[in-house]
């Protein structure tokens, strides 16, 4: 294996000498240990693991070390994944009028915040085809109404297929996926939202939570699934407010507060933080990775 480095996530039945078994494994296959995160739910006695590793020097090839990896697996009841870190992972996002989640993205991409290679902007409107052009990112309209939505969804398979498409980023896409779709790239689409669902939902969300005199603006990012915006919460923020604070202003606050949220999950995810666990995420820190 040419010098790359190799992330397990890792997750089991907690039980005793796990740590050792595992660590032991990688250092036999001559792999040098980077980082080691692990977490137990002494609640539901579960163990997770992330564990980075250093491939340089190795002799094994990737088919053998994940063969050889099951006969330690197999045994502990293990659900794992692995990435080798050497392929930039494909990223579409889907977006409808609100341009600041878009624009925020595709800076951070250019520069290099995000290892991630932005194919294509997907939009039910045209409205911000602009933003995508500016970046030189191919912009995709794809209309829908209530008697076109599984035709247009149909068509955004196409694409994300034809483009290899590992992550699926709605920005601030305002329409409900079909839970078909939604099955079928579990735990590969992110949604960000306003913190006041579900209090406020629909449209003005800041203009009701002015006129009740809230004092926390934030936002949330997770995982899509079925039951809409309930789905595996990786990362929230919020920000305090007070009785100066306009609709105006809430909508500032919480428009930077979805910026940094959704920036930082999407990061998580490409970074291989992750572990969901029934309706959790559970998402180790960065190790100055």
């Amino acid at each position: 294996m040419k010098s790359q480095i190799v992330t397990f996530l890792i997750k089991c039945p907690d039980q005793k000498g796990l740590v050792a078994k595992i660590t032991s494994f990688f250092y036999d296959k001559g792999f040098n240990i980077l980082s080691c995160q692990q977490y137990v739910n002494a609640l539901e006695n579960t163990y997770f693991m992330r564990i980075r590793l250093n491939a340089d020097g190795t002799e094994i090839s990737k088919s053998a070390l994940e063969k050889d990896f099951l006969s330690l697996a197999n045994p502990l009841e293990f659900t794992w994944s692995v990435n080798y870190g050497n392929e930039t992972q494909n990223v579409a996002i889907m977006v409808s009028h609100t341009s600041h989640n878009l624009y925020d993205l595709l800076e951070r991409s250019r520069e290099g915040g995000l290892n991630c290679c932005v194919k294509m902007v997907i939009s039910n409107h045209d409205k911000l085809r602009y933003v995508a052009e500016m970046f030189g990112i191919p912009f995709y309209h794809l209309p829908i109404s209530k008697e076109t939505k599984l035709e247009q969804e149909a068509q955004i398979r196409e694409l994300l297929e034809a483009n290899q498409i590992d992550l699926i980023i709605m920005a601030r896409y305002m329409q409900v996926l079909s839970s078909g779709f939604i099955n079928d790239y579990k735990e590969r689409i992110i949604n960000i939202h306003h913190s006041s669902l579900p209090a406020f939902q629909g449209a003005n969300p800041y203009e009701r939570a002015y006129q009740r005199g809230v004092k926390l603006i934030g936002a949330t990012a997770h995982y899509a699934t079925e039951d809409l915006d309930k789905g595996p919460i990786i990362d929230q923020d919020v920000k305090h407010v007070n009785h100066e604070s306009t609709t105006k202003t809430l909508k500032r606050i919480g428009a930077d507060t979805e910026k940094l949220v959704l920036a930082r999950a999407v990061k998580y995810h490409l970074n291989n933080q992750i572990i969901v666990s029934g309706n959790r995420a559970i998402v180790f820190p960065e190790t100055g990775e």
